[in-house]
């Protein structure tokens, strides 16, 4: 009778390889299932990962079905127990921890290397933004929803192209707006500390091709202390001072209010 140990050593590299790919498939499904995907692939790309985790099951369960077939003598390939167990420690139990543990989200460190802090520039904006015309007043008005409090209601990145805009910036000067995105600390030409700053991200693909769209916040005095990377919505009036050569995009703030964070980053020009 052939004991477990011997069917381990027969057996093991065919196991190890379905594991591999059912852990791959799991992981890929347990994200798009449970929503996380939304962090991490803009929609166009989210059924491709459907599509392949669906595949990858398939594959997996087809070859953990067959792992224990018997094959002709002297082409079985055998791998010890103690290597068997060491490459799992290596590949499928890092990558179940890494997901488990992931807060799907970046370091302060990382959006900094995105823009954070950056001045926005018109070569750094999409190639779409750049070629925009800038509408008139009224055509603002008429295609942006208006509060009970008089703002219009803006997408962070709308504003954001203005930087590299002046038409734009003629058009939304003094404009009283609303808009939303994270709240951080102002880091850079903030000397009477009345400035924070407001970031949102623009994903075109994937979490890889990510950049932070940030504007600057400035208030009359001390800015309210909420919890870094908090979602809020902030309204108050638009300006595009020039401070050491570099356009600016500041909001002065009138208003702020914590809300919900949206469903997903990802967020394109109305």
């Amino acid at each position: 009778m052939t004991s477990a140990f011997q069917i381990l050593k027969s057996s093991g590299p065919r196991v190890f390889s379905a594991l591999c790919v059912l852990v791959w498939a799991a992981v890929i499904l347990y994200f798009y299932d449970s929503g996380r995907i939304v962090k991490y692939l803009s929609p166009d790309f989210r059924w491709i990962a459907l599509a392949g985790g669906l595949g990858l099951a398939v594959l997996g369960a087809f070859n953990m079905l067959h792992a224990f077939r018997e094959v002709p003598y002297g082409h079985e390939a055998e791998i010890e127990p103690t290597s068997f167990f060491g490459i799992l420690f290596l590949f499928p139990l890092p990558l179940l921890l890494a997901s488990i543990w992931t807060k799907d989200a970046f370091s302060e460190a990382t959006l900094s290397r995105k823009g954070l802090y950056d001045h926005p520039q018109v070569t750094d904006l999409p190639f779409l933004a750049v070629n925009l015309a800038a509408p008139t007043r009224e055509e603002i008005e008429q295609s942006h929803t208006r509060t009970e409090e008089g703002y219009l209601q803006f997408p962070l990145m709308e504003l954001f192209f203005a930087a590299g805009d002046r038409e734009m910036q003629a058009v939304l000067q003094d404009l009283k707006v609303e808009t939303e995105g994270r709240f951080v600390e102002e880091k850079i030409d903030n000397p009477d500390g009345k400035r924070m700053r407001l970031y949102r991200l623009f994903m075109l693909c994937c979490i890889a091709d990510a950049r932070v769209i940030p504007i600057v916040l400035e208030f009359e005095g001390k800015p309210p202390q909420l919890p870094s990377n908090a979602w809020v919505k902030v309204a108050g009036k638009m300006r595009f001072p020039q401070e050491n050569g570099q356009c600016k995009v500041v909001l002065d703030v009138e208003k702020i209010t914590v809300s919900e964070a949206p469903a997903e980053e990802k967020f394109l020009i109305r």
